[in-house]
């Protein structure tokens, strides 16, 4: 394993003679007030590779992306080369578009009412000084950059309506042909994806993978940010390590096992999480789901008992996903009944206020949008579920704050500042907060979907943590997840889906990462229900 500090100066092979590095960043320094972001960083990605930037949030990852985007200025002795040619800093507004930079956040920037063609070349569009835009030769220029690079989308397709794998495919050629349009013969681009594939399925991230390594062969470069170890472990050609914003290590992927990254990542060893499924379930049956029918599932059946938590997983479009939705009330529902704690509930008329009464609490997986409002206090997001204990409003917000304050400390949300603004906090302490909101609650059944979604190391950990001690003091939880290792580390069983129905059931010993994939893949040719006989 290479020491802290330890670089790789050789460029990945396939790169071209003695091509000079794409981004050269040297002493790159930034503070605001008294706090420093980055300290004396040093980042080199050579041409044609894909490099990896990893760590904890709040280690300045955000902090060097928005340096070359040119939205902060560094403190003064930064250096840039691009491209071989030295770039002054701090970047000019939209300067980072002639170096042959492009970038594609969490976010994508796309405009959900538009249509795909209209997102695609919505620049190119605006700056044009024609009065008259030829739509037919439009549709048929966009479909053969499609077509270049692989994939195929209705240029009429309007954006939200469209798959998610789609939307950031979308984004990525839209970044990719803009930056080329920049380019001179010779040089090359710089493609930033940053944390593209959070709300992506695994079979998703393959196809962007495949459109990340046809953009490397054309000779662009890619720096890929992530969380998940395993896409970084994938994709990447060496990576690099910030740790309290400073570079604490630059490897060959190939050469660093995935425990050396996460200790270079967190600073120590992470501790296995020691977690056996049982055989079979014990303890009262809290739920139980017969005749579940909604878009994509049709005939699903399931029990889950006391202090249980059940995984529900599967490839793309078999349903697993669809399901807490269903429960709650948040999506509309075909057929099916629900009986919670001995009182059943016809699906097709629940609602997210009949589910709440039921002491149900759902935890979405886009918590931006789904799960908190962003502009609100820390202290709003996390008391949201329980404001009638302080009214009147007025006369009780001194106990609110005090209370808000205790349950930051609890679930160890930093900073613990209760008049924080929600949307300023990382993804893992968003996540803490919301799952604070609801565990105060206490609810009898918690259903989840994809609860470390764009979480860091730590904070993952963290989290799995507070769900088996929720599970340990009695309360149900249902996780639908495509994170395989994630339901290993905390389920108790796992149900596989295939084509809208319950294919394979794990328990005990088959409870493990590589069981549950196989299932999954296999998952679309088994569609043997498991039903549920259960009496109220």
């Amino acid at each position: 394993m290479p020491a802290p500090h330890s670089t790789t100066p050789a460029a990945p092979q396939g790169a071209a003679g003695e091509a000079p590095p794409v981004i050269a960043l040297r002493h790159l320094t930034k503070r605001f007030g008294g706090a420093t972001a980055l300290d004396d960083v040093a980042l080199t990605i050579e041409h044609g590779e894909v490099h990896g930037l990893l760590g904890e949030n709040g280690s300045g990852k955000s902090t060097l992306i928005k340096v070359l985007a040119g939205y902060h200025a560094p403190e003064p002795g930064a250096e840039l080369e691009v491209n071989g040619r030295p770039v002054r800093l701090p970047l000019a507004p939209n300067q980072f578009r002639e170096l042959g930079l492009c970038f594609v956040h969490q976010d994508l920037g796309l405009i959900g009412d538009l249509t795909v063609l209209e997102n695609l070349r919505i620049g190119e569009l605006a700056a044009s000084r024609s009065l008259r835009i030829r739509w037919s030769r439009e549709r048929r220029a966009a479909r053969e950059t499609f077509e270049r690079y692989g994939f195929d989308l209705d240029p009429d397709a309007i954006v939200n309506e469209i798959p998610e794998t789609d939307r950031a495919l979308l984004a990525i050629v839209r970044a990719v042909e803009e930056m080329r349009a920049t380019l001179a013969h010779d040089e090359r681009g710089l493609l930033v994806l940053d944390e593209p594939t959070v709300f992506l399925p695994r079979e998703g991230v393959q196809r962007l993978f495949a459109l990340v390594r046809d953009i490397v062969a054309r000779d662009a470069s890619v720096l890929f940010v992530s969380h998940d170890l395993d896409e970084v472990r994938e994709i990447t050609d060496r990576v690099t390590v910030l740790r309290d914003g400073r570079v604490h290590a630059t490897v060959v992927t190939a050469e660093a096992t995935e425990a050396e990254l996460v200790e270079l990542i967190i600073g120590r060893s992470l501790a296995a999480f020691e977690h056996t499924a049982p055989e079979r379930p014990s303890g009262d049956t809290t739920l139980a789901v017969r005749d579940l029918a909604g878009r994509t599932v049709d005939g699903v059946g399931f029990e889950a008992h006391r202090g249980e938590i059940v995984g529900l997983t599967g490839i793309i479009g078999s349903g697993f996903d669809e399901v807490p939705y269903l429960l709650f009330g948040a999506r509309p529902c075909r057929a099916g009944e629900l009986v919670v704690g001995g009182r059943s509930h016809p699906l097709p008329l629940m609602t997210p206020r009949d589910a709440l009464a039921a002491r149900m609490a759902l935890l979405p997986a886009n918590r931006q949008v789904d799960g908190s409002v962003g502009t609100l206090s820390v202290a709003e997001n996390a008391m949201l579920q329980v404001l009638d204990r302080y009214r009147p409003a007025a006369l009780r917000l001194r106990r609110l704050r005090s209370d808000a304050a205790a349950l930051l400390d609890r679930f160890d949300v930093r900073p613990r500042d209760p008049d924080a603004e929600y949307a300023s906090l990382s993804g893992g302490n968003q996540q803490k907060v919301l799952l604070a909101k609801w565990l105060q609650t206490e609810p009898q059944v918690l259903l989840l979907h994809e609860p470390t979604q764009g979480v860091d190391i730590g904070a993952r950990e963290q989290i799995f943590t507070l769900l088996r001690d929720e599970a340990q003091r009695g309360t149900t939880i249902v996780c639908a997840s495509s994170d395989h290792e994630q339901l290993a580390a905390v389920c108790d069983r796992v149900l596989v889906f295939g084509r809208g129905r319950i294919a394979r059931e794990l328990t005990g010993a088959d409870v493990t990462k590589t069981r549950i994939a196989e299932a999954a893949l296999n998952s679309s040719a088994g569609t043997a229900s498991i039903t549920t006989d259960t009496e109220e």
